[in-house]
């Protein structure tokens, strides 16, 4: 799979979201992500509202499903989502449903391995259970929370490359990396590189960072697909 930019719109009011969406298209940015704060915030609105202004960029809803799989799966493909999201710690069955959800109403699956025991062991479960892609995830609070006790921060990095090796499907690491991690993630195997807090979302406020954010993705997606045009070669 050629490398792919998603920018995660970690924000919580749609005209922000969609203003930062339009000049994240200008930079080169393939994938648009509804995230969680901004469905929290705004609810399914604002996927439409993204599908409306944007009618042929694939767009993440990120809800983090844990329960009631195929009706929200259902929910977000009804907005215009063209991928879902659930969680590695919800039941299998409920991973069932988002599958089946995803094959009724053509979305596709990420599952995410977030706050799992074995991380690599919750990978596999996912694409076993029929996920089209894995989400290697280590979550906000748990690096924040490990680092402000002055612990070592955990990184999505630390077992990327043995998660990209278990599985089949296309991979994306996300939790806390900087844009020179970020970009490197296709050299571990993992295509799919997310651009969200605190790279391109302040990661405090939840709005967007300072400075020329339209240039540094443009610089970042160069050298993402670049990634891609070497491995080629």
């Amino acid at each position: 799979m050629k490398p792919i930019v998603q920018i995660s719109l970690d924000l919580t009011n749609i005209a922000e979201a969609i203003e930062t969406a339009h000049l994240a298209i200008r930079a080169g940015v393939d994938w648009l992500e509804a995230g969680t704060p901004l469905i929290l915030a705004e609810g399914l609105h604002g996927v439409r509202a993204l599908r409306s202004e944007f009618p042929d960029v694939p767009i993440v809803a990120d809800l983090k499903t844990m329960d009631g799989g195929y009706l929200e799966a259902e929910m977000m493909a009804g907005a215009g989502a063209t991928h879902v999201v659930v969680m590695a710690r919800a039941h299998e069955e409920t991973v069932r449903c988002v599958v089946k959800a995803g094959k009724d109403f053509g979305v596709q699956v990420m599952g995410d391995n977030m706050v799992c025991d074995d991380m690599i062991a919750g990978a596999k479960w996912l694409e076993d259970l029929g996920c089209d892609f894995v989400i290697h995830h280590i979550g906000y609070d748990e690096r924040r929370g490990i680092a402000a006790r002055g612990q070592r921060m955990p990184s999505p990095l630390d077992q990327l490359r043995e998660v990209c090796q278990a599985v089949k499907v296309p991979v994306q690491a996300v939790g806390g990396l900087s844009l020179e991690q970020a970009i490197q993630c296709p050299a571990y195997g993992a295509p799919l590189v997310v651009l969200g807090a605190p790279l391109t979302i302040d990661a405090d406020s939840f709005k967007t960072a300072d400075g020329d954010l339209e240039s540094s993705l443009r610089l970042i997606c160069d050298a993402v697909h670049g990634e891609g045009e070497e491995s080629e070669e």
